[in-house]
């Protein structure tokens, strides 16, 4: 019989234990702790401050994120570094073509003494303890290993060793390689749309940036340079507390809540004014808009874009700046466009929120 390593059980408070603490401390402290973080990353990590802070809005949203851009621009790194400050343990699981559904949940070798061994693998190896698992070329994975790593995204959870292992603080984070296409498989819409956000990671442009990166012997040592980030900023078993509070505690007005139905709509159904705002000539441009779900994700993540900006209500501008992030992924064209959507997509959003009036 192969052999089964056990697996601690940790313990850690559950939210209604960490209600005291959240009550005692306000939504001002915990805004202070999240802009520490950031501060951290930007450190670190060059020229990428909008994305740390689509990252940092997920991270107290509770999303998931799917990661796409340039090779070596630090993701990694940076994921590393969000880790590092919220605490918990930190996997990376590189997406292949051998790549099978089990793999995330157990290995098996042979040992010295040619018996079978089976360990937990990276997804249940921390049992509840794990709370970033990052998914390097997701779509160099099978489709059978996105569906398993989907439902682990879904509900938090994984059986293995007949055993259910519960997830409540993890987020997962996917790099797409969309620049080699050679065995790789493509995710499906409605996979994507199981994302949070999906953020685009390019290489700086800013001269002295780009200089410090290539010159600057701090950047090259990866291991050091992460070595400086203050650890446990916001305890990892917190912030499911905390994300919680934010919902409860940021309100959106009446006129706000129309102005995001009717930027959503307009992404469903773009009328021919807006099409020819596109310099686009066709009718089907759009096969499927956003879904109510992502509806419901845009407005969680308006409302962590207020509570940084020190608002207690969502204003157009908060929409703004998770629009984009938020929605393109969520939006699905027409095949005889979707080979342009790089180009066709931040046309699109940007027209929509130039044309629907704002309040």
């Amino acid at each position: 019989m192969p052999v089964m390593s056990a697996i601690p059980r940790l313990s850690f408070p559950t939210d209604s234990e960490l209600n005291i603490k959240l009550n005692t401390e306000s939504l001002n402290e915990w805004r202070d702790k999240a802009r520490s973080i950031e501060n951290e990353i930007n450190q670190i990590i060059l020229g990428q401050e909008s994305v740390v802070r689509q990252i940092l809005i997920a991270i107290f949203a509770r999303g998931h994120v799917l990661l796409e851009g340039d090779v070596g621009v630090g993701k990694t790194t940076m994921l590393r570094a969000f880790s590092i400050c919220i605490g918990g343990s930190y996997e990376r699981v590189e997406g292949t073509i051998d790549l099978m559904p089990n793999d995330l949940l157990y290995n098996t070798y042979i040992d010295s003494e040619g018996a079978p061994v089976m360990r937990p693998g990276p997804v249940i190896r921390h049992d509840s303890a794990i709370t970033t698992l990052f998914f390097n070329e997701i779509n160099r994975a099978r489709p059978q290993v996105h569906s398993l790593l989907l439902r682990i995204m879904a509900e938090r959870s994984a059986q293995a060793f007949d055993n259910t292992y519960s997830f409540p603080h993890l987020l997962v984070f996917a790099d797409r390689n969309k620049i080699e296409r050679e065995e790789t498989f493509e995710l499906p819409a409605a996979a994507r749309d199981r994302f949070f956000f999906e953020i685009n990671v390019n290489t700086p442009d800013q001269a002295n940036i780009l200089d410090a990166l290539a010159f600057d012997a701090r950047f090259h040592d990866t291991d050091e340079l992460l070595a400086g980030i203050k650890r446990g900023i916001v305890e990892h078993t917190a912030i499911n507390g905390i994300a919680k509070q934010i919902q409860s505690g940021v309100e959106i007005a009446p006129e706000v809540r129309r102005y995001i139905m009717a930027l959503c709509h307009a992404l469903r159904h773009p009328d021919q004014a807006l099409l020819a705002r596109l310099d686009i000539d066709a009718k089907e441009l759009v096969r499927a808009g956003v879904s109510p779900r992502g509806v419901s994700m845009l407005v969680k993540a308006a409302k962590v874009a207020a509570w940084l900006n020190e608002r207690s209500v969502v204003i157009p501008e908060d929409i703004h700046a998770v629009f984009y992030s938020g929605m393109a992924h969520r939006v699905f064209l027409s095949p005889a466009f979707e080979y342009r959507r790089e180009e066709i997509m931040p046309q699109l959003i940007n027209a929509v929120i130039e044309t629907a009036p704002s309040p």
